[in-house]
């Protein structure tokens, strides 16, 4: 039975409907990506860890979107979303800003406010954080 991925709760482009985190993003994207990476990593890293490491790859090699694109695979696979609008690595290479502030948006649709942090997570939110077992199980596959 394959199940088809969903589909992202907004748009690449779709930047303007949170305004404030796209100003953070196009002024200092290291802060959105840590964001980002603390509730996908569960709070194992934190934020300004992730922000730092994000920082120096941009400034001494210029390619940060490699580890961002790592974090949005991340994502679809926790979420089961598609690979849309293109592959995840030229997304973030042709468009990191407006990939990061997706996977911003998109955490916070579900119930996840990257603001809070992962510990800073209310105990009323109930976000299931894996994919439903037929989902999961196709996951792992594609993973293999």
């Amino acid at each position: 039975m394959a199940v088809t991925p969903a589909a992202w709760s907004t748009g690449l482009c779709d930047c303007c409907d949170d305004i404030g985190t796209c100003i953070i993003t196009c002024f200092c994207p290291c802060i959105t990506f840590g964001r980002v990476a603390e509730i996908i990593d569960r709070g194992t890293t934190t934020c300004e860890v992730s922000a730092v490491l994000y920082a120096i790859i941009c400034c001494l090699t210029g390619c940060h979107w490699i580890l961002s694109c790592f974090y949005r695979k991340k994502i679809r696979n926790i979420f089961f979303l598609e690979d849309s609008p293109c592959p995840d690595c030229l997304l973030h290479f042709c468009c990191d800003t407006c990939a990061l502030c997706q996977e911003y948006r998109e955490l916070k649709n579900r119930g996840l406010d990257a603001n809070l942090g992962w510990k800073g997570k209310s105990d009323r939110e109930t976000v299931i954080m894996a994919p439903p077992a037929v989902e999961r199980d196709m996951v792992r596959e594609n993973m293999q």
